[in-house]
């Protein structure tokens, strides 16, 4: 009879948004790639990270809830985490964890704890039966389900420093959040922050780019405060100034087709959005339009002032020429 021990089986799990999981998906994968080289790993996410993830690392195993079958209404949400946890508990892993902050799938890491599973990273501070005996007693309170500091509780020891505004103290760490996430939150103290993606360079923009510069602009993001008023305006003074220009960061072509064209281009203008984390895994460099978010959360390579006013379109064109006669200096 063999004494071998049976053979690891890891799921991890980060779901939202397209950006952290790039940024944070993709390198911890690595990173226990590394630590377990012999378990067999799947990793749990949402919509387009799909896509993502499985170009970066095709030998793990994606799973992804779609589009749609993300309740938004709160009782529905919990069946189709619950129908989600059977699958999982099927699965026989034998270590999950849960890199998420969101509200559901720290729901759903809770329910797996609860029900035996071997789960490390955050969960909710309230079981299952007790979420239902408030809601319908409506004693449930918002700010539990809405802010995470209530309701996350971690198995990570130094998860309490993801509350704080960790950018104001200290060294930076040269990837912003997502180092500062996974080394001094989650403890991953020796990760490796590798999000390459190797995918071929765009070969139309590769032969323009010898007589122009190529920018890629991302103007749009999921809310408001984040998004860029005068997007229409810059990318017609881009193109008067004698740049190539393309968006389309909505979802209109497959995300292969993206990482190739920014693959090809001499630079992204995008707001703190997920485009940013796309460019980095092909090595495209961005200039981040701030808005009212530091950019030292993000690390980008450029970036404006924070401000709550936003910049003028011919003030950013003005710093994107700046910005490639700086590299063509240092290319010299």
């Amino acid at each position: 009879m063999s004494d071998a021990l049976p053979k690891q089986k890891i799921l991890l799990i980060r779901m939202l948004g397209l950006g952290d999981v790039t940024c944070v998906g993709i390198p911890a994968i690595r990173y226990f790639k590394n630590k377990f080289p012999d378990a067999e790993l799947h990793f749990l996410t949402y919509a387009a990270a799909e896509e993502v993830l499985t170009l970066a690392e095709p030998e793990v195993t994606v799973k992804a809830m779609k589009k749609g079958e993300w309740p938004d209404d709160f009782l529905p949400a919990l069946e189709a985490f619950l129908g989600l946890a059977e699958d999982i508990i099927g699965e026989a892993y034998t270590q999950i964890v849960n890199l998420d902050t969101w509200f559901m799938p720290c729901f759903l890491a809770r329910f797996l704890k609860d029900a035996g599973e071997s789960v490390s990273g955050n969960y909710i501070a309230k079981s299952l039966q007790e979420l239902l005996n408030e809601f319908q007693a409506q004693t449930l309170r918002p700010e539990f389900v809405n802010d995470p500091s209530e309701y996350i509780e971690s198995s990570f020891m130094a998860m309490p420093r993801w509350h704080s505004p960790w950018w104001e103290f200290g060294t930076l760490p040269d990837y912003g959040y997502p180092e500062f996430f996974l080394r001094s939150c989650c403890g991953f103290s020796d990760i490796e922050m590798d999000m390459n993606i190797d995918v071929a360079s765009n070969e139309r923009f590769e032969k323009l780019r010898k007589r122009k510069k190529i920018v890629a602009l991302a103007t749009q993001a999921r809310t408001d405060e984040r998004s860029y008023p005068y997007g229409d305006k810059l990318e017609s003074l881009l193109k008067q100034a004698g740049f190539e220009v393309w968006t389309g960061f909505d979802g209109s072509v497959s995300m292969r087709k993206t990482l190739s064209n920014l693959k090809a281009s001499d630079l992204l203008v995008t707001v703190p959005s997920a485009p940013q984390w796309l460019a980095t895994t092909v090595g495209c460099p961005s200039l981040v339009i701030s808005g009212v978010i530091d950019p030292r959360t993000l690390m980008p390579d450029y970036a404006t002032d924070p401000s709550e006013t936003p910049v003028p379109a011919e003030e950013l064109v003005e710093s994107i020429k700046s910005i490639f006669s700086e590299q063509d200096a240092a290319n010299a």
